[in-house]
């Protein structure tokens, strides 16, 4: 093998390993529930849910206007106590119910950070029922067989991409149930 030939191996061996670094998980071992991306709502950066593969993810369709929107405290002490044994929330901000979530994603992330100093993984703005509903969630209504109805409405996923339940808007973050669960989900 030539000289030329020999780094143009090494060199593209070197990209191959760089670039997969810096790539979402393998849709092949990724679990299917997460093989969907989304904007940031910080600043649209593209993100691949593929990368809280292996994690317990809380996923919530929050509002900024809504009698529940205290809730953001709670979930964001939950990621805080958790987050090191395995535990994501992630939230989804939506406008489906009541009109409740109006603002734009900078408003909606500057509410959160600035009201209820959210940490944890919140994405833009979308639909979680009805027609326009997004993929992501079309897959966890699929797998409870049941409909956000409000906001606040909560899915729990395990590790291995298994939706285990869903919860209504009025069980709170610090429900025993709730907790029980997550706590359950982070022992597997």
């Amino acid at each position: 093998m030539s000289t030329f030939n020999k780094l143009l191996a090494l060199a593209l061996c070197s990209f191959a390993v760089h670039s997969h670094a810096q790539a979402p998980a393998s849709n092949n071992s990724c679990p299917q529930v997460l093989q969907h991306s989304f904007n940031r709502l910080q600043d649209e950066a593209p993100q691949n849910l593929c990368q809280y593969q292996g994690k317990v993810a809380l996923v919530v369709n929050t509002a900024s206007y809504c009698g529940f929107t205290k809730q953001y405290e709670g979930l964001e002490a939950l990621y805080a106590k958790y987050k090191d044994r395995g535990l994501v929330v992630l939230g989804f901000p939506s406008n489906d119910f009541g009109k409740q979530e109006p603002g734009t994603s900078k408003e909606i992330a500057d509410f959160c950070f600035n009201t209820y100093g959210v940490k944890f993984p919140m994405f833009a703005k979308s639909s979680v029922s009805g027609n326009d509903v997004n993929p992501f969630y079309a897959q966890l209504i699929k797998a409870t067989g049941t409909t956000p109805k409000w906001n606040f409405y909560k899915y729990l996923i395990d590790r291995n991409g298994k939706v285990l339940s869903a919860y209504a808007s009025t069980t709170t973050p610090e429900n025993k149930g709730l907790v029980a669960a997550i706590e359950k989900a982070l022992a597997e």
